[in-house]
């Protein structure tokens, strides 16, 4: 990651390190359901989060990992993850200030891995995926949950669109063929997917990353003069509001 990239995505969400400890659609879902199912049989010894944001993936995995890393650009973030971390009682949780692209860890260092939300910001998409799979042990799952981009351009020039103005340290919503295909070339064997899709509120959306007046603006002018079929797709409403895809993908390291 360029130490441009870096600075931006923590002062994007360093400051809003609370916003997403509290934030409903990172606190809970389907997803987080369907990844407490899987952590909970395995019981990882050694699990990593990778970007864990908030934290609520390590949360979860504390709960069964005997010590989970929660790696974080953001020091912010880290401190946010620590103090809930103890108010909950998990005591198994080691926050580590890192880049994806750069994890000061020993190759097959962890027997778990799974990321949240977060590969949408990585600076560089393979090189994160990459690093993950090197610090995973031979044979080890990993699971890996994100929003993911529509395969037809029209839809997906939209979504990164928004997206971008939303966050200006947003770099990509991959599609599934791009997710697929970036997972082979790391080094994991892709075993299974599941979707969703996610309700965003837009004026929750808005005020989670503190968008400017400007941006917000032209958000809802693009969608405004979206076409019906982007309409129609991301279900946008009156107020903003729109439908989000979402993503798990299950992998094993090879």
């Amino acid at each position: 990651m360029t130490q441009a990239h870096k600075d931006l995505v923590e002062a994007q969400f360093g400051p809003r390190a609370g916003a997403y400890v509290e934030s409903a659609v990172h606190s809970s879902g389907a997803d987080l359901d369907a990844l407490e199912a899987i952590v909970s049989e395995i019981r990882p010894d050694r699990a990593i989060d990778l970007g864990a944001g908030g934290g609520h993936v390590s949360y979860l995995m504390a709960r069964h990992a005997a010590h989970v890393t929660a790696v974080d650009l953001s020091r912010d973030m880290l401190r946010a993850v620590s103090v809930t971390a103890d108010r909950k009682g998990l005591t198994n949780i080691e926050p580590v200030e890192a880049s994806v692209e750069s994890l000061p860890f020993a190759d097959a260092t962890f027997d778990f891995l799974a990321s949240r939300y977060s590969a949408h910001h990585w600076n560089d998409f393979d090189g994160g995926l990459r690093q993950g799979r090197r610090v995973l042990k031979r044979g080890a799952p990993a699971v890996f949950i994100d929003a993911y981009a529509p395969e037809q351009g029209l839809l997906d020039t939209h979504l990164q669109a928004v997206e971008l103005l939303r966050d200006t340290s947003h770099v990509r919503d991959y599609n599934m063929s791009q997710w697929h295909n970036a997972l082979g070339r790391a080094g994991f064997a892709c075993d299974t997917y599941r979707t969703w899709r996610v309700r965003m509120d837009f004026p929750l959306w808005i005020a989670r990353m503190q968008t400017p007046e400007l941006n917000m603006r032209s958000i809802r002018a693009l969608q405004t003069v979206a076409s019906e079929d982007v309409r129609r797709h991301f279900e946008i409403k009156e107020d903003g509001s729109f439908m989000l895809d979402v993503m798990m993908l299950t992998a094993r390291a090879i």
